[in-house]
């Protein structure tokens, strides 16, 4: 960007990468606009963050995949920052609950933000599911980054013999490469940059009023501080705190030199959940003898490149201890209050 946003449109705001990212960039100063399909919680929000009520406001937006929806709130914005996605592993029609909609709701945003000739920059939150290919094997080590795509092709993912898993890795590659074509082929007045996380974690932000309404990623995490036995397997060993991919969202918007580019931010740390029930183990005392004793072999064959987007975002990578620490302790705290 050739100048500095002032006013900011996030979509999912409400949700956990979202409210994040709305926080910093609150802190620095920046006016937020935020879309959820539930003004409700927008409003809650807003009550949270009293210090920040004149810079916050939200529009209430049901159907995010339709197009046209994103036009008045785009009224006056100069970037937008788009975390909202599906994520359903519960499906009957791979195409039409999963695929389409996040094509339809990149395709809205952009659309959106093409036809308000305000807008300069436009983030957006991919996944790692966009970049890892499940058949390639090591040897030789091999290292992910923000080139690599995964292999899937629109037919396989809405085959009806495609598990919602896989189809989800789909859905995630062609949104994000509906938005790389939009902007290659109608040249709007702005430019993108996507963000390929991998597994996040932290503490919330946004808007809960009980652990079942926890995100899918915490709730794990939770589970195993509990006890739960035998313990979940991670499928990939990469992650991310969520305040530091939050943070990588904001610099990607700050950034002018970030324009156009695709950032794969992780921490260069691998994880498995039976080192998260040693840290909660060996750091609360209310844990001593309650979580599961199990040893899992991290899977060192490959990596990614966290450390570019470590480099050009200003990124310091949060340690999974501190991650597993905050999160845990917030919980904790807010069960014994319920």
């Amino acid at each position: 960007m050739s100048s500095l946003p002032k006013h900011v449109l996030v979509t999912g705001a409400t949700g956990f990468i979202g409210a994040h990212v709305v926080d910093q960039l609150l802190s620095r100063g920046l006016k937020v606009r935020g879309a959820t399909r539930s003004l409700a919680k927008g409003q809650a929000m807003v009550a949270a963050r009293p210090k920040y009520a004149s810079q916050l406001d939200f529009v209430e937006i049901k159907d995010f995949e339709e197009l046209g929806v994103f036009e008045d709130a785009v009224k006056g914005i100069d970037a937008v920052i788009h975390v909202a996605s599906p994520f359903t592993y519960d499906t009957k029609d791979n195409e039409k609950e999963l695929i389409i909609p996040a094509i339809n709701g990149v395709r809205s945003i952009l659309d959106a933000a093409a036809k308000s000739r305000s807008v300069r920059r436009v983030v957006i939150t991919s996944s790692f599911a966009a970049v890892m290919d499940v058949d390639r094997k090591a040897p030789p080590y091999f290292t992910y980054s923000g080139q690599d795509w995964n292999p899937l092709t629109y037919e396989e993912s809405i085959d009806k013999a495609t598990s919602a898993v896989i189809a989800y890795r789909g859905s995630k590659k062609f949104a994000e490469l509906a938005a790389w074509d939009f902007v290659r082929d109608l040249k709007p007045t702005f430019d993108i940059v996507t963000l390929c996380p991998p597994m996040t974690f932290g503490p919330i932000a946004h808007p809960i009023t009980s652990v079942e309404q926890l995100n899918v990623s915490n709730a794990m995490l939770w589970n195993v501080a509990q006890g739960e036995s035998p313990l979940p397997v991670a499928r990939v060993p990469f992650w991310i705190d969520v305040r530091d991919l939050a943070q990588a969202h904001v610099e990607a918007l700050l950034r002018s030199e970030a324009g156009g580019k695709r950032f794969l931010p992780g921490a260069p740390e691998r994880f498995s959940y039976s080192l998260a029930a040693k840290i909660v183990e060996d750091n609360f005392s209310w844990a001593k003898g309650k979580v599961a004793r199990e040893e899992q072999v991290i899977d060192e064959s490959h990596g990614i490149d966290g450390a570019t987007a470590a480099k050009e975002l200003g990124l310091n990578y949060k340690t999974f201890k501190q991650t597993v620490q905050d999160l845990v302790t917030q919980i904790y705290k807010m069960e014994g209050s319920s």
